[in-house]
């Protein structure tokens, strides 16, 4: 009876818990290829450029390079195509959606006195898109592990007095209570066991801590839909200056946000001799949403009048999180000869408590070299430390568990972009290459990162046009759950973008 007024209370307020993990740091860490047109047809390779909205997101030195007052704003169609082997069975999936990709102004303040040091001041504002997290995954094949393996593994050791009702007591009640006071594992136990999935070794023992299986051992058509949605972003407020028309340096704070949401969903069924359950359909939806705050410093130097060097520094992004999950179940079993379906739907969000997530700081050199008004040819180098992730507060037992497999199985990366630009009178031809390590020690979690663009741009003047196409692919094994349920499809990523600047120039 205790219990049960407790739950009342808890119901109210929802349920919390921890359920973060180092996928969850990688997908807030990384960021895409994005930006204005030019950017994005050269790859990126714009630390010793500048003179470009999107190069002060990456070198807060850049502003100072622009001649004149610029604003733009950039639009974006992502193509995404998802090519999945499970078991040696194949699927493909793609998206496609529209985006607001960057808007961004520069006001440039030269010094009339031109016998001084510094030659001009610029202030600048940029918004980015740094991940569109939109995605459509789905997977299908034979597989040989079955679901009731999750349930299984996050059941062991969890007395079975607490995944029982007690009188009066709601499903909705009973779930909400042990997500607050055991877990989320706990919740996944009193959910395979509701549904009739696992059931205890002693079942007249309250205190039985050990359960088994109700699915025998054999094939299961298995069929894992994975959507996601959301995405992130920076806003870079940028102070720079020049001095000697030589030496460019500046400093960005940036307010860094994202926004995601995940669903999954597990359809499994089997025909195997001795199963009392055929068919199960597991759900869960993740909601979550993050503010940080980070800065960069750079500097950019002409060697010669052709010759350009520029260094840059991010600082470490400090996140705080907030994240909200939802879960259903649903199974069939044999009884005399009948299905007879269970649903299990606790209708509760679980809404987790703030947690932080530092990630890894970033260093970066990059060269350039102008062919006068002809053209150019640019390449940066960058390094970051994704073993550098990590979780707060550390004390947690969780959050130290997951940062210690971040430290094991996370490396640091080298990243490469290649850019070269072709001006015909007002017409201009870009091209670019990049390359990206895996930020995993085994490379096959993920893969390395390829990627190719090339793009067009005409100037009237004042007002300038422009359009890109860039293409990135990276392999992944995607695991369909963390425990139990452990096989991994193989999945082919490209990523297409076509994206279309405007901007203005205030001469």
């Amino acid at each position: 009876m205790k219990r049960f007024i407790f739950l009342l209370i808890i119901t109210l307020f929802m349920s919390t818990s921890n359920a973060q993990n180092m996928t969850d740091a990688l997908r807030y860490s990384t960021e895409a290829l994005n930006g204005t047109a030019r950017f994005n047809a050269m790859s990126g390779a714009f630390g010793a450029l500048g003179g470009d909205a999107s190069a002060i997101a990456i070198n807060p030195a850049g502003s100072a390079i622009f001649l004149n007052s610029t604003g733009s704003a950039t639009f974006s169609v992502v193509d995404k195509r998802n090519n999945a082997t499970y078991f040696n069975t194949e699927s493909e999936t793609s998206y496609s959606n529209l985006k607001f990709n960057q808007v961004g102004f520069v006001f440039v303040f030269n010094n009339p006195n031109q016998e001084s040091t510094f030659n001009k001041v610029t202030f600048g504002f940029n918004y980015m898109a740094t991940q569109n997290f939109d995605e459509d995954l789905f997977v299908y094949g034979n597989g040989d592990t079955s679901i009731g393996e999750f349930f299984l593994g996050q059941a062991q050791g969890i007395p079975l007095d607490l995944l029982q009702l007690q009188s009066g007591e709601s499903v909705s009640n009973l779930y909400a209570y042990l997500g607050e006071t055991e877990g989320v594992s706990a919740q996944n136990a009193f959910l395979g066991y509701q549904g009739f999935i696992i059931d205890p070794v002693n079942p007249d023992d309250l205190n039985n801590t050990q359960y088994f299986s109700n699915i025998s051992p054999g094939n299961f058509n298995q069929a894992y839909s994975f959507q996601t949605d959301g995405y992130g972003g920076k806003y870079s407020f940028n102070l720079a200056a020049q001095i000697n028309n030589n030496i460019s340096f500046g400093v960005n704070l940036n307010s860094n946000y994202f926004n995601y949401r995940q669903y999954t969903f597990l359809n499994e069924t089997n025909s195997n001799q001795g199963s009392l359950v055929n068919q199960v359909g597991f759900e869960n939806i993740l909601y979550a949403y993050g503010r940080g705050f980070s800065a960069q410093f750079g500097a950019i130097g002409k060697v010669t009048d052709a010759l350009r060097v520029g260094i840059t520094y991010d600082t470490p992004i400090w996140y705080n999180i907030y994240e909200e999950t939802t879960q259903y179940l649903e199974s069939e079993r044999i009884i005399d000869g009948s299905s007879v379906r269970t649903v299990v739907d606790p209708r509760v969000i679980n809404i987790f408590y703030k947690y932080e997530l530092r990630t890894p700081w970033k260093i970066a050199g990059s060269a350039a070299y102008v062919y006068g008004k002809h053209g150019l040819l640019s390449f940066d180098y960058a390094y970051k430390d994704y073993s550098f992730n990590k979780f707060s507060p550390s004390n947690d037992p969780a959050f130290n568990s997951e940062n210690n497999a971040i430290k094991n199985e996370l490396k640091g990366v080298s990243s490469y972009r290649v850019g070269g630009e072709y001006r015909i009178n007002q017409l201009s031809l870009r091209g670019g290459y990049l390359y990206e390590e895996s930020p995993y020690k085994n490379n096959t979690t993920v893969g390395d990162l390829n990627g190719y663009s090339f793009g067009l741009g005409y100037n009237l003047g004042n007002y300038r046009f422009d359009f890109s196409f860039s293409s990135t692919k990276q392999n992944r094994e995607q695991q369909l759950y963390s425990v139990g349920l452990t096989d991994a499809a193989f999945i082919k990523a490209v990523n297409n973008n076509y994206v279309m600047t405007f901007a203005y120039e205030i001469n």
